[in-house]
């Protein structure tokens, strides 16, 4: 996909993939799965109305707000939904202009979809949940957290990093990211169908090990808005969260994926989300082997028990 240009050997290779991120994951409506999910209830239109999200609200008890990554659908969370619904009430979030779902044209797409969670929540008078945020999404509860530090319970970011650009080197900043974050934008909007449809068949490989999942990413993404992805890519690239994490309150757990096909040594994974995290108070940080960046997909059994440890502490 994008940025390929800009790669030099197997450490930026595979930090590239940490952008392009959920550019993908994807049209799982299948009949399989739909005789599989758990029955479904739209938040009722009275109780909450947005242009930038919608919220699916699944199951009886605490509350769970899970947020996907970028171009991904809230059915990234379907089999997760499956296991806790009958013990956890989850609030399944979509972003507008990702995986089909409309959004608002023009303008910013993450801070705005940040903002209308926060509002969502207390909207519908969620005591504290517990959130959980893939990719992009994961970033959204990092800010979350930050920003309204009153609304969230616990967090568990899967696979994301508080400033992505610090994958050029230690002396990045957002300012310095920025002709880059304009870059991004500018190819994957400028892109005919069949270029964008080429760079997102490489993005969905580099996500997941199995081919149906590849698939699944490669459906999502040709779904989603191209203004939406690339101004999504763009927020975040320009976006340095790590300054406000020692002011974080709720609990933090860090999963991140590891597997030899990323082409990058175990400890410097390891060495990479210890330093980005190193000043988030009391993080837990779980390496999870055998997967790429979708570690529900990958590793599904070790992922639920994490999630289920996560809220249990």
């Amino acid at each position: 996909m994008m940025f390929l240009s800009h790669s030099r050997g197997p450490t930026r290779t595979w930090l590239l993939r940490l952008l392009l991120v959920a550019s993908a994951f994807a049209l799982v409506l299948g009949a399989v799965a739909a005789a599989a999910a758990p029955a479904r209830a739209q938040t009722p239109a009275g109780a909450f109305q947005s242009d930038r999200i919608t919220v699916e609200v699944v199951g009886e008890g605490p509350d769970v707000v899970l947020i996907p990554g970028l171009a991904s659908s809230r059915e990234v969370w379907r089999p997760l939904a499956g296991e806790l619904s009958a013990t956890h009430r989850l609030h399944l979030v979509q972003i507008g202009g990702f995986a089909g779902q409309p959004g608002p044209a023009g303008g910013d797409v993450w801070s705005p979809a940040v903002s209308e969670i926060a509002r969502y929540i207390d909207a519908r008078g969620l005591e504290r949940p517990a959130v959980i945020g893939h990719s992009l999404g994961g970033a959204a509860g990092l800010r979350l957290a930050q920003d309204h530090p009153d609304l969230v319970g616990k967090l568990m970011v899967v696979d994301a990093l508080p400033f992505y650009s610090a994958m050029y080197g230690p002396t990045a900043t957002a300012q310095s990211a920025a002709p880059f974050a304009e870059q991004a934008y500018a190819q994957v909007t400028g892109a005919d169908a069949a270029a964008f449809a080429a760079m997102q068949q490489g993005v969905a490989r580099s996500m997941s090990k199995t081919p149906a999942t590849q698939a699944q990413i490669l459906a999502w993404s040709l779904a989603s808005d191209r203004h939406a992805i690339g101004r999504a890519m763009a927020e975040l690239m320009t976006t340095d969260l790590r300054p406000g994490l020692a002011a974080i309150i709720a609990p933090v757990t860090v999963l991140y994926a590891w597997d030899e096909a990323m082409g990058l040594p175990v400890e410097r994974v390891d060495a990479l989300y210890a330093g980005e995290y190193a000043t988030l108070p009391g993080v837990r940080l779980v390496r999870v082997d055998g997967a790429l960046h979708f570690i529900m997909a990958d590793q599904p059994q070790r992922f639920a028990a994490e999630v289920e440890r996560f809220l249990a502490e």
